[in-house]
């Protein structure tokens, strides 16, 4: 090993542990190639002992006060916010974001820990009532126990740091993390300062990097109560399957291959714009991503030429720059996938018109770029239109109006979010009506809801009855308690037996 290059560690009871395994996985710099962290592939027995340390924390943690944790999670705020920039900097370097889009995801974590700190009015009981002469009967959110976060690649400190954690430790459960192994290093360095400025109790969350055998352990483990899992909808299926067969609570985001509706009364200026930065953002590895447009055909030669004209206007270039618009993908296996799905668009029959593969950045010739690329004409039944691809590709559906596209859009097996770009209201009230995405946007490209609202994807893009964030979040993360309660007067106490003990008898 290259004694340059860090070995990282996993964390239990706040500390962080050497692994006794014998095989690391590399983390590279996206923008340059060069590998710059190994993190080790735990064994069953360290994932054991971070289930063993969240359990045993999670009964101290659990019986604080909610407003005791709660002031944990303001003083958590104002750590991330402090730490903004240089997490940023962090998630740009190992994912190959933007700056701005690293910052953007940064914030997705500072936003739901605001909303934990809100969590006492949140979780306050639903119902307090007099059921009967003399009994009261009230409700309470519980925490469940130890939960546990499967996380992906793409947003390293919003899906750990704000979809798996401020809720779940505010709702008084303690976490176990499992950091994607090839974008660990922002969420680790979220729980060193989680621990030495946030001040959190030993236990309350931990992590571990390993593969896909070691993490199946939080499938089967009694201690875990809940899993909230994002990654691919096949791995999503065997998540939800087996862990729900395990008597747990599961969350599973998938793939998406979200679809935007463009009518030929739209803003196609603003439609444009809106399309390039939600379609090349991130280098297009999000869920949310906007990969595929039916286009009304009476625009379609407009709408493809100002696509290709504001795609080839992008600047590609290394992560951490701040004047760079599209930075490189994850790593040299993802660029391959991206750059087989461009070639297989063309074998199917669509036509290339801007082709993303090649591209060289001066300076940076060893990062994984890929260029903006665009498919027109793709038709139904072509896999490049159909399935996910998480890449800086435009796929092209020509359509010959509304009822075509959503006709089209919804024959999709996935179902995250859909978007409509129209002046109508008719139109527009038509689709959010009639579209199968769980998060729609009018004349919004990429619609993802705050925190205070669930992160609501449908079909093969969630396996589960609560999703993310919002009301759906923190029902997550409780359990309902309903308390009935007598006192016994004098006259009560009379009563003769074999009353029933709900009566409303005087």
């Amino acid at each position: 090993m290259n004694a340059a290059i860090e070995r990282k560690k996993y964390c239990i009871d706040g500390k962080w542990l050497a692994s006794e395994t014998d095989r690391y996985m590399p983390i590279t710099d996206s923008s340059t190639g060069d590998i710059i962290a190994e993190v080790p592939c735990c064994t069953p027995a360290e994932v054991d002992a971070a289930i063993a340390s969240a359990q045993k924390a999670f009964y101290e943690w659990s019986g604080l006060s909610i407003a005791k944790r709660v002031q944990y999670m303001f003083k958590w705020r104002d750590v991330l916010i402090a730490h903004k920039e240089e997490l940023s900097v962090l998630c740009a370097k190992e994912l190959g974001k933007t700056l701005n889009e690293a910052r953007g995801d940064v914030q997705k974590a500072i936003e739901p820990t605001e909303l934990a700190c809100a969590m006492p009015a949140l979780i306050e009981g639903d119902c307090a009532l007099q059921v009967t002469t003399g009994y009261d009967t009230s409700t309470y959110r519980m925490p469940l126990g130890v939960t546990a976060g499967i996380v992906p690649m793409n947003f390293p400190a919003m899906i750990p740091w704000g979809w798996m954690v401020p809720l779940a430790i505010a709702c008084g459960n303690t976490v176990v993390l499992k950091a994607n192994s090839n974008t660990p290093l922002t969420s680790m360095r979220m729980l060193e300062l989680f621990y030495e400025e946030g001040g959190f109790p030993e236990g309350v969350v931990n992590l571990v990097t390993c593969s896909r055998k070691e993490a199946d352990i939080f499938l089967t483990d009694p201690c875990i109560k809940a899993v909230t899992f994002v990654g691919t909808t096949g791995v999503g299926k065997d998540v939800y399957s087996r862990a729900a067969a395990n008597g747990k609570r599961v969350q599973s985001q998938c793939e998406a291959k979200n679809h935007a509706l463009l009518l030929e009364d739209a803003d196609l200026e603003a439609a444009t714009n809106a399309i390039i930065n939600s379609t090349y953002g991130c280098a297009g590895m999000r869920c949310m991503a906007l990969p595929v447009v039916c286009v009304q055909e009476s625009i379609a030669d407009r709408f493809v030429a100002l696509l290709k004209e504001k795609a080839t206007a992008l600047k590609v270039g290394c992560a951490y720059k701040e004047e760079t618009q599209l930075g490189p993908v994850v790593s040299a296996e993802h660029k391959r996938k991206v750059c087989e799905w461009i070639q297989r668009g063309v074998d199917e029959g669509a036509e290339l018109v801007l082709d993303g593969r090649g591209i060289s950045v001066p300076g940076y010739e060893n990062g994984f770029f890929v260029g903006p690329t665009i498919l027109d004409k793709v038709k139904p039944g072509m896999s490049v239109g159909d399935c996910e691809i998480f890449g800086p590709v435009t796929t092209v559906k020509r359509v010959k109006d509304y009822d075509e596209g959503i006709s089209i859009m919804n024959a999709n097996p996935f179902a995250n979010g859909s978007c409509i770009f129209t002046q109508s209201g008719y139109y527009s009230r038509r689709f959010v009506m009639e579209t199968d995405g769980g998060m729609v946007g009018v004349n919004v490209g990429i619609p993802v809801p705050t925190a205070y609202f669930p992160f609501s994807g449908n079909k093969d893009s969630f396996f589960g009855d609560l999703h993310v964030l919002g009301r759906d979040g923190y029902n997550f993360f409780t359990r309902a308690k309903t308390v009935t309660t007598h006192w016994f007067d004098e006259k009560a106490s009379k009563r003769r037996v074999g009353t029933w003990e709900g009566s409303t008898e005087a």
